[in-house]
């Protein structure tokens, strides 16, 4: 099929964000929006010096975490200069004015991370991964209404009037106001996003790797397939060209439905937008935004393509895997000078841009070349070479006991029985390994039922192979997955306490006060002294939690210097409740003040999280928080304050204070268990939410990373929300922690990797 059409060509990048860019808008002729994952929105305007070009002119500050949907308010009486919305993971829709670079209104209602907005008349229209669209005019919210049963993941408005959603439930719904007048039903997976084709339709992206042009009577008229992996976003141009930006790393650009172009980054491409001339501007997840052109004068300068073809060549040599392991990790030819330590012993060293096999040769002393190894199909390389042999896959197999790691080659049309027999010969291991070897074919081959053929004979007994539970020639199921470190049961709980330091310190700030006539008043009087030192008495003794008591008086001195003592004085305090509600008795008379004095617990959440926070009253407060979990009398109070709990304590993830990082993530990780037993749905959502926004960070500490990902496997094993967890790229985050360089994040990695296979 012949199609006019000219090749779009980079035109400029646009560098300033320091994470993905997730998000863009384009602001008439003012310039260009962009959100992050850096939580900042970038305006970008033309740079006068070179027409090609645009230069960062504002940067928005204001959300607590990652950026995703904008859209532009046109210049009038309230914003002469024009204003941006965005709408973030941290649940807010926040409208900003250009005249002054400020927030004009921060829009709070939605319980989980706003993923679309769209301009309604006026009004300012979100969709959240909480199922609702909510309705504000002049900064106040109007209405609200639940509009799918799953994760509204766009929201726009159609020429006519109507609002369209598309949601994980893979349905696309017509709105006029808040009745459904349509419902679009054909995708296989999550419908991801959103555009309007003039005079003809609407335009879906969608998880299951197809765009499709619909019309407004609900008819499919025209699916354009060609991408390999999630579609993130869709849009057209009045000269209908569509463009579409996906998890594949390529913006496809159609036109009639048949692609004819794809533009390749180094990164996937999370949002695609056409400028009013056809220009094309793409977010990457490599922190850049490009804008591509057909316009031979605002084509980039010869240098700066062949720099970017650069960055694609250097970004798929990072990425290119062989035998498990990155190419550039990979020892060079000179690791070939060291002689081998046995007969057949195998090394794969990098040349070039590839992985090569040598074998050790003890006859001859040499290494001798088998050929070049890669990892399997779903890395999207060649099949995988083992000793000069492809496979479809070839597996690591660690047996343990310090045995070294050994590679499984298997094929799909083979039979996993007989594999396993010719494996285990080969290797000089046990039989006894046998039906573990067969499962784990299964299990990382995703051959969920396998048929054994009727003619198979065990080369040992003669007989057909043994299935446990079956009866000769029948048909094997894989067992079921088995987890390392997934589903989590029980809580964890912070009871170290250095109590010298701890009253040490409360005797150092009492002395301070009392030194002060104007807070002399405040300070413990000689009773409360002495009764302080019989608390830190009981505590420390341990032993006797089970029959020591504490007085309703000591509680309520505690909580008195709570609220009374000045805020750079309570974390002492704080931390000798932390381990007051560990005691049986402690955490009883607790929790009847928590009950008669107005919730002082979550009032001390507010007092220590609020601008500015001393790191101190965060950490010992945190955990304070975590350890209630150690006392089911304080689950319904964990549960009714979530949300409060959750937004407050969401800035410890980002802290550069790794004791904080892990004091959140133990708080997660409770979360989860405690949500998944109540089967609370919401809550897990936000838990889950929080979850996946900690396991992305890529300087995270090990044993907090590893909390997080147990969180996400058990909110995905055990919990109700597997599905949203899919549609947020938990498979990436998988991946990530496989490669980890920390055996248990790598094994938990492993462990959710798996979940995403199964059903």
């Amino acid at each position: 099929m012949d199609i006019d059409f000219n090749e779009y060509q980079l035109r400029c990048e646009l560098r300033g964000h320091e994470d993905d860019v997730r998000g863009i808008c384009v602001c008439g002729n003012v310039g260009i929006a962009t959100s992050s994952r850096d939580r900042t929105v970038r305006l970008w305007s033309l740079d006068p010096s070179d027409e090609r070009r645009f230069s960062s002119s504002r940067i928005l500050l204001g959300h607590t975490s990652f950026v995703g949907p904008l859209t532009w308010i046109s210049p009038n009486e309230e914003f002469p200069d024009g204003g941006i919305v965005s709408g973030g993971m941290d649940t807010q829709v926040l409208v900003w004015d250009l005249r002054t670079g400020e927030k004009a209104h921060a829009l709070k209602g939605h319980k989980l991370q706003v993923t679309g907005l769209a301009l309604d008349n006026g009004d300012i229209v979100s969709s959240s991964v909480d199922c609702t669209l909510r309705r504000w005019r002049k900064g106040q919210p109007v209405e609200s209404w639940e509009a799918h049963k799953a994760a509204i993941q766009a929201v726009i408005r159609l020429p006519t009037g109507e609002l369209a959603t598309g949601s994980s439930d893979t349905t696309i719904k017509l709105w006029r106001g808040k009745t459904c007048t349509q419902t679009f039903a054909g995708h296989a997976d999550t419908v991801r996003g959103l555009a309007a084709m003039s005079d003809l339709g609407i335009l879906s992206a969608s998880h299951d790797g197809s765009v499709r042009l619909w019309a407004l009577s609900g008819e499919v008229l025209m699916e354009m397939v060609g991408h390999t992996s999630i579609v993130y976003s869709v849009d057209s141009h009045v000269s209908g060209l569509i463009v579409s930006g996906s998890e594949d790393r390529f913006a496809k650009i159609w036109k009639d439905g048949a692609c004819v172009q794809s533009i390749e980054h180094p990164g996937c491409v999370w949002d695609a937008k056409f400028l009013e001339n056809g220009d094309i501007v793409t977010a990457s997840s490599d922190g850049v935004v490009r804008i591509w052109t057909v316009h031979q004068d605002k084509i980039a300068d010869p240098l700066d393509r062949e720099s970017y073809a650069s960055q694609l060549s250097q970004y798929k040599l990072s990425r290119k895997r062989v035998g498990g392991l990155k190419l550039e990790e990979l020892p060079g030819l000179d690791a070939l000078q060291i002689p081998g330590t046995s007969n057949g012993q195998t090394k794969v060293v990098r040349e070039g841009d590839n992985g090569v096999a040598y074998s050790w040769n003890l006859r001859e002393q040499k290494w001798d070349k088998i050929g070049e190894v890669v990892d399997g199909p779903e890395d999207g390389m060649k099949r995988p070479v083992l000793e000069g042999i492809e496979y479809d896959y070839v597996f690591d197999v660690d047996i343990g006991d310090g045995e070294p790691i050994r590679k499984l080659p298997y094929n799909k049309a083979d039979n996993p029985y007989d594999t396993a027999d010719k494996w285990l010969l080969k290797e000089n291991l046990p039989l006894a390994y046998r039906q573990q070897i067969v499962e784990f074919i299964l299990q990382n081959s995703g051959q969920k039922d396998f048929s054994l053929d009727p003619s198979f004979r065990d080369p040992f007994t003669g007989s057909s192979a043994y299935i446990p539970g079956g009866y000769g020639n029948t048909s094997a199921t894989s067992a079921k997955p088995t987890f390392k470190h997934i589903p989590k049961k029980g809580m964890l709980f912070f009871d170290a306490a250095q109590f010298d330091g701890i009253l040490k310190k409360i005797t150092e700030f009492n002395n301070a006060l009392l030194s002060d006539q104007g807070t002399k008043h405040l300070a413990l009087t000689e009773l409360e002294d002495s009764r302080l030192g019989a608390v830190i008495k009981v505590l420390k003794d341990t032993s006797h939690y089970h029959s020591s008591k504490f007085a309703d008086a000591d509680i309520a001195m505690l909580l008195r210097l709570l609220k009374s003592w000045p805020a750079t004085m309570i974390f002492p305090v704080i931390d000798t409740l932390k381990i007051v509600v560990l005691h049986p008795h402690g955490a009883t008379v607790l929790l009847q003040h928590v009950e008669a004095e107005n919730d002082i617990l979550i009032e001390m959440v507010k007092k220590v999280t609020e601008n500015p926070s001393l790191p101190a009253n965060l950490l010992t407060s945190i955990r304070l928080v975590t350890n209630l979990f150690k006392n089911s009398s304080y689950y319904n109070w964990l549960q009714r304050h979530r949300v409060e709990v959750l937004d407050a304590f969401s800035s410890c993830y980002s802290s550069p204070n790794k004791n904080l990082k892990l004091s959140y993530s133990t708080l997660i990780l409770n979360y989860a268990v405690l949500l998944i037993e109540k089967k609370d749905e919401e809550g897990q959502s936000q838990v889950l939410s929080a979850a996946l926004e900690i396991a992305e960070e890529e300087n995270l500490e090990a044993d907090s990373k590893f909390r997080v990902l147990v969180a996400i496997g058990s909110l995905m094993l055990d919990g109700l929300v597997k599905r949203i967890a899919l549609d947020f790229d938990v498979e990436n985050i998988a991946k990530a922690a496989k490669a980890s360089k920390e055996t248990k994040v790598a094994e938990v990695g492993a462990d959710i990797e798996l979940l995403t296979k199964t059903s």
